[in-house]
């Protein structure tokens, strides 16, 4: 049984959280503050952490922040009431393995945590997020920089298709939706269609796929979304 940390100051949300994910096959162990989610993390590392952004004291970027630095890749899923997309994409630059704005659906959430810890099997998902430098293939994306280089040569894109490359390679070969790809990297509130993320693929399928009418790298999965199909390292 998968162990989950779930650190909220948000009575209302972990008393019925917790219930809710040990139903769903996870042993829970709640947190009520970042100081006292270090001691656990450090007692009895779980294999991932629920972490709510707005925290007294400690708050969450900063317990991020120390997890990174003291645990290496264990997995982090971020929780925030706040939507602002720089916040998303610095927290995902932070080493987050997902984002997840409230109010949310907690079967969402319950997906999320068994999409990470798939992506953990093997050694190789969750420590794609604490790496500031990403390969895939030809292409390289520094995370710390905002730059990306494609046979050594850096090329020019946009902010946000950069930012939205950037989770597309920490997500490899996982469906994302249009409507997950606005909340993570728009954020909540955008007020855009699914066609501002169809806009920003192309233009990634433009600079970085040898032929962009049948990519390789970002792949469409017809009605449903996209999915990164490259394999991705650290570099």
């Amino acid at each position: 049984m998968p162990t989950v940390l779930l650190v909220d100051d948000e009575p209302a949300i972990t008393d019925n959280l917790a219930p809710f994910l040990g139903r769903a096959g996870f042993d829970v162990t709640v947190a009520r503050d970042g100081e006292a989610a270090l001691a656990l993390v450090a007692a009895t590392p779980p294999d991932l952490l629920v972490l709510d952004v707005l925290l007294p004291g400690l708050d969450g970027r900063a317990v991020l922040r120390r997890v990174r630095q003291e645990h290496g890749a264990l997995p982090v899923i971020l929780l925030t009431q706040v939507g602002e997309s720089t916040e998303r994409a610095m927290a995902l630059e932070e080493g987050a393995d997902d984002y997840l704005n409230k109010p949310f659906d907690p079967q969402e959430l319950v997906a999320r945590i068994r999409a990470v810890l798939r992506r953990g099997q093997g050694g190789e998902g969750p420590s794609l997020t604490g790496a500031q430098r990403l390969r895939s293939g030809r292409v390289v994306l520094d995370r710390a920089s905002q730059r990306v280089h494609r046979d050594g040569d850096e090329v020019v894109l946009t902010p946000r298709a950069t930012v939205l490359l950037g989770y597309f390679m920490t997500h490899p070969d996982e469906l994302l939706s249009r409507e997950r790809l606005l909340e993570a990297v728009w954020g909540w509130t955008y007020q855009s269609s699914a066609r501002a993320v169809d806009t920003r693929v192309a233009e990634l399928r433009r600079v970085l796929e040898d032929d962009a009418a049948h990519p390789e790298l970002i792949t469409t999965v017809p009605g449903l979304g996209y999915r990164f199909s490259g394999a991705v390292e650290r570099a």
